[in-house]
């Protein structure tokens, strides 16, 4: 072979190596992130996803990728989105807004890990066995916000004392409405209060809603916990206050944007924590092994601008209880 010949057969063979390389290289895992809400209320969800992810060494579209699917606050989408990550054959799915996701998740395989957060007691609705050997393929975190509803009822009560109606908002299209409602009547008898539910699963209802509460003269609203109620945070607040409904919503966002107060659990916590078990996941770990997590960071935060707006006076007491309180 002359010189030339041999040149040129070299150098058509190192062209191709960089392809034959690139075509060699596994494909990035990919988690799939199944959530209730729209991304424009959930940036900072997203980004403690991504920072639980981030503490196992795990960092989107570096090592691994992530497909997003959101139910704009449509659980009925649920399934189908599910059953989409299923066909893309993700490594993980990590649903993180309550027990919708959660469900359809659950419904749509039994052979990919799924790590959920959820308000309420996993056990209680199926989807594990236990919370230290959960078994199958799910695992995640609980944040016990169904549990909490009471000592919301409680706080809004001290804060508004000589009513004698409070009124629970509920979605009824969320499995956790039904416990909900029951042990927040259980929960006003103790108080002496009366306690009438609402309902609303479309953004429609809450007019409605607002309506109703002015024709009961109710003193005031616990809004239960629910990704639809989360998701439309600014409207329940700007109705609360135009009417000026003392209103107790679960997450601080809430009373940051204007509502008189907020207790529950921290949902930017719950999502770091479920983000780390994916991370952890795509390492090898199986989700039966990895005991459900309780989280144990709760925020409880008091508007005190919207409080004199309302006419009322808040207790010393909560107030130095409050881990925040805004001026």
């Amino acid at each position: 072979m002359r010189r030339r010949e041999f040149m040129t057969l070299v150098g058509g063979a190192a062209a191709t190596w960089p392809l034959a390389a690139r075509a060699q290289q596994p494909a990035l895992p990919v988690i799939g992130f199944l959530n209730s809400a729209s991304p424009d209320t959930t940036t900072a969800s997203v980004a403690a996803f991504r920072q639980g992810l981030a503490a196992t060494g795990t960092i989107e579209d570096q090592n691994a990728s992530i497909e997003y699917r959101w139910a704009e606050g449509r659980y009925d989408r649920l399934p189908a989105l599910a059953a989409d990550l299923v066909r893309r054959k993700v490594a993980v799915i990590a649903t993180t807004s309550g027990i919708p996701p959660a469900l359809a998740a659950k419904a749509a395989t039994t052979t990919i890990p799924i790590v959920f957060t959820v308000g309420v007691d996993p056990v209680e609705i199926g989807l594990v066995a236990s919370l230290n050997r959960p078994g199958g393929n799910l695992t995640g975190v609980s944040i016990l916000n169904v549990e909490l509803a009471p000592k919301r009822l409680e706080l809004l009560h001290e804060v508004v004392p000589t009513t004698t109606l409070i009124a629970l908002l509920v979605n009824p299209a969320n499995p956790n409405a039904e416990t909900l409602s029951r042990d927040l009547q259980a929960a006003a008898r103790t108080l002496g209060l009366q306690l009438h539910v609402l309902r609303a699963s479309t953004e429609r209802d809450f007019d409605t809603v607002f309506a109703t509460l002015l024709q009961l003269r109710a003193g005031g609203l616990v809004i239960g916990p629910d990704t639809f109620f989360v998701s439309h945070t600014e409207q329940l607040t700007a109705l609360a206050l135009r009417h000026a409904m003392p209103t107790i919503a679960l997450y601080r966002e809430f009373a940051v944007a204007g509502g008189l107060m907020s207790y529950g659990g921290s949902g930017t916590d719950v999502v770091r924590l479920a983000g780390v078990y994916c991370g952890r996941i795509l390492k090898g770990e199986k989700p039966a092994d990895l005991p459900v997590q309780q989280s144990t960071k709760f925020e409880f935060v008091i508007n005190l601008k919207t409080a004199k707006a309302l006419g009322l006076i808040v207790p010393p007491r909560l107030l130095v209880a409050a881990d925040e309180v805004i001026e």
